[in-house]
């Protein structure tokens, strides 16, 4: 007759806190080869490639976001309300990049200091900058990511991985051109009125 007492310690109602183990995946890496019809090499070049996009995606996102908070100015309602549109469709794109590296097997990027060692786009200052020069910075991090989704989509579909290249042409490259749009419009010198 199994013993009750020993029965009860192994399963409990009580949250197990300051649990610890080892990895279970490798950044770097891929596993689990779904059958995608993707061999592992083409899976880890795109996952390399695409948290690569991720990282400088999460800090367009987030220079978004100093942006809608530090805006001053004539056109700050306009732009306080843009630069929040803005910031969603990039998390949004975060979001798409992030579950494409884990369906092909890989670890997506996901906190800040790994995000800010990763990305190519330069830190702003913590201070408040003049409306031209957040823009400025806004169309520099975007030119950054539209010049690698032309080049990588090019990639991607040379190495068979039309989901990938979907990813990045459908969505990536034409919300960023189209967000460039939006911010180059607010650069032209017209009078307010």
């Amino acid at each position: 007759m199994p013993n009750k007492n020993a029965n009860h310690r192994r399963i409990s109602a009580q949250p197990r806190f300051h649990q610890k183990a080892g990895e279970i995946q490798a950044y770097g890496t891929v596993s689990h080869a779904l059958p995608l019809d993707l061999e592992e090499p083409v899976r880890l070049e795109m996952t390399e490639h695409l948290n690569q996009l991720l990282a400088d995606t999460m800090t367009l996102r987030d220079l978004y976001k100093k942006s809608h908070w530090q805006v001053a100015g004539p056109t700050f309602y306009q732009l306080h309300l843009l630069f929040d549109k803005h910031f969603e469709e990039q998390s949004n794109l975060v979001d798409a990049i992030a579950e494409r590296i884990q369906l092909l097997g890989g670890i997506s990027l996901a906190m800040a200091p790994d995000v800010a060692e990763t990305t190519r786009i330069a830190r702003p200052p913590r201070g408040r900058e003049e409306v031209p020069v957040q823009l400025s910075r806004l169309l520099d991090a975007h030119q950054i990511i539209i010049r690698d989704c032309r080049d990588f989509a090019s990639r991607a579909s040379r190495s068979g991985d039309d989901g990938t290249n979907d990813l990045v042409v459908s969505q990536v490259l034409r919300g960023n051109e189209l967000q460039t749009w939006f911010l180059s419009e607010h650069l032209v010198n017209v009078p307010l009125v």
